[in-house]
């Protein structure tokens, strides 16, 4: 269960469960931590089997002492941290079937031929057009193409999964109707360390974000046999997250500890004890089990937003489009499309940021030339 005031309406109704092979998780949640485990449970032994459980329970309660310890981050450093490429980011994008040619060929066009070495297109579906384009770096998730919250965990779980296994420092994520630019991006990444905690976005409601976790204690049952019981107790959370919507990255430091509630299908088993959608899990794991607080910048955009105020569009990380009371919400930009042409403004953005794409218009390229030298910027 969870509520804030303001926040969006989102589609939290039952889904078909998910296709995709992962671990079995029995979420177990111990002083705030969660656990997994695979299989079913079974009545541990009297003696030995309480003596197992109360040494693995301490172990849990050391490390969250431990974890709570660390101070949570508030802001970015003055100045660069280190040094970053393109070659530094997995650069993830969540699809579904129905968008392959709406939104994501214009993606394709647009800001995913620049990085496409560095994009994996998560999607729910086979797509033999697609496949030819991307190759590997479409992956076909199984997930259920409904708009749910199991649905959508279980892309991100697979996406959290394929990051660690990449290697690669930052991991960002984006939906299927955002434009990326990937030079602020990296301007922006590079004033932290990839080894530090970092957790990237903006946030889309005015408040924290209010969830219910169960707590489940355990206690000894003395009888004809003595076993363990477990009582779940409820209790309210706060905390933040970054609307996928805009766009969010994470550091490899971070998501290495999120490891016991994010991998191997461990996301999914987090996403259902608090009830909430993908994005509000992976905040819920930062803020709210790490103490990893969002630092936020505002050069993140989504729908929810009026985007005709946003100005510098050069300098923006992402941008996004959609409609707000039957009205077009989208970026304000002169470029050498017509918003009959170009509703959703991506290919004027792309033209201005690139005007040596071929598919631009030759007066347009003679009038900007290429800004290659200086990464897509004015």
């Amino acid at each position: 269960m969870w509520k804030s005031a303001g926040a969006p309406a989102r589609n939290g109704g039952a889904a078909a469960g998910p296709r995709v092979a992962v671990a079995a998780v029995a979420g177990l949640l111990v002083t705030g931590m969660l656990v997994v485990s695979g299989g079913h449970q079974r009545e541990p032994p009297a003696a030995a089997g309480a003596d197992v459980v109360s040494a693995y329970f301490r172990r849990l309660a050391r490390d969250r002492r431990a974890v709570s310890a660390q101070p949570a981050r508030s802001g970015a450093p003055g100045r660069p941290a280190e040094r970053l490429s393109e070659a530094d980011l997995f650069i993830a994008v969540k699809t579904t079937g129905r968008y392959h040619g709406q939104r994501l060929e214009l993606l394709l066009d647009t800001w995913i031929s620049r990085n496409a070495p560095h994009t994996y297109v998560f999607t729910d579906g086979e797509d033999e057009k697609l496949r030819k384009k991307m190759g590997p770096q479409l992956i076909n998730t199984n997930c259920s193409a409904a708009h749910s919250r199991q649905a959508l965990s279980c892309k991100m779980a697979l996406e959290y999964d394929a990051f660690m296994n990449s290697g690669k420092k930052w991991f960002c994520h984006v939906d299927d109707d955002n434009y990326l630019n990937v030079p602020p991006l990296l301007r922006l990444l590079s004033q932290f360390g990839h080894a530090q905690d970092v957790y990237l976005g903006r946030p889309s409601l005015e408040r924290p974000i209010e969830a219910t976790e169960t707590l489940s204690n355990t206690e000894t049952v003395i009888g004809k046999d003595e076993f363990l019981r477990f009582r779940d107790i409820p209790k309210q959370v706060r905390f933040w997250f970054a609307t996928g919507g805009a766009g969010f990255c994470l550091s490899r430091g971070l998501a290495l500890k999120m490891k016991p509630w994010a991998s191997d299908g461990a996301f999914m088993a987090t996403a259902e004890h608090i009830r909430l959608p993908d994005d509000c899990t992976v905040g819920y794991i930062a803020e709210a089990l790490l103490g990893v607080s969002l630092t936020r910048s505002p050069l993140f955009h989504s729908h929810l937003e009026n985007l005709d105020l946003v100005s510098d569009i050069n300098k923006q990380v992402t941008l996004s489009y959609g409609t707000v009371d039957n009205k077009r919400n989208t970026v304000n930009v002169r470029g050498p499309f017509s918003v009959h042409e170009d509703p959703t403004r991506f290919r004027s953005v792309h033209c201005l940021l690139y005007p040596d794409t071929p598919w631009c218009p030759s007066a347009w390229r003679l009038q900007h030339p290429s800004r290659d030298k200086q990464g897509g910027t004015n």
